[in-house]
């Protein structure tokens, strides 16, 4: 198996495919605004802001690929990548929906990838194979996170289908 091959796989399951852990795109699905904002205690961070913080390194990583580092996301330090917009429904729903758009298009830019293309350096980054690869490991650590915290609020959504 080729090392893109690899990693389409590992991004897919952090999104849509079913591996060992449920994929986000089917915990999220049914995840109210409220159940979104909600915290077990005021030291964890809520669902919607580990989605925040999964979309800002995703879309950074997005941008640099794509040379648009003055449309890159910013922020002072990795806590404040956890930041909400405005709490409303809509943009729970917004946030949601970007962060499924720039991961399918970190997906589509891995698939049509040259070999040479993996490997280039990305402006302050290190190559995409090496930035999808812990990107991959990041997003499937924070999102047992977020199993957990559906579970902590008798959702279903992380259940698997094994």
């Amino acid at each position: 198996m080729d090392v893109r091959t690899l990693l389409l796989q590992q991004w897919a399951s952090c999104l849509d495919k079913e591996d060992w852990f449920p994929p986000l795109e089917k915990v999220l699905k049914d995840i109210t605004f409220e159940q979104a904002i909600w915290k077990p205690v005021d030291e964890m961070n809520s669902i919607w802001e580990l989605v925040c913080h999964l979309l800002f390194y995703e879309k950074r990583l997005l941008m640099r690929f794509l040379g648009e580092t003055a449309n890159e996301p910013q922020a002072e330090d990795n806590k404040s990548t956890f930041r909400l917009p405005t709490e409303t429904f809509q943009n729970w729903k917004e946030t949601k929906q970007e962060y499924f758009f720039v991961h399918r298009e970190l997906e589509k830019i891995l698939a049509k990838s040259e070999q040479e293309d993996l490997y280039r350096q990305i402006p302050e980054e290190r190559s995409l194979v090496l930035e999808l690869k812990s990107l991959a490991l990041h997003d499937a650590y924070h999102i047992g996170q977020i199993v957990l915290l559906s579970k902590m609020q008798g959702l279903g959504a992380w259940k698997r289908s094994f």
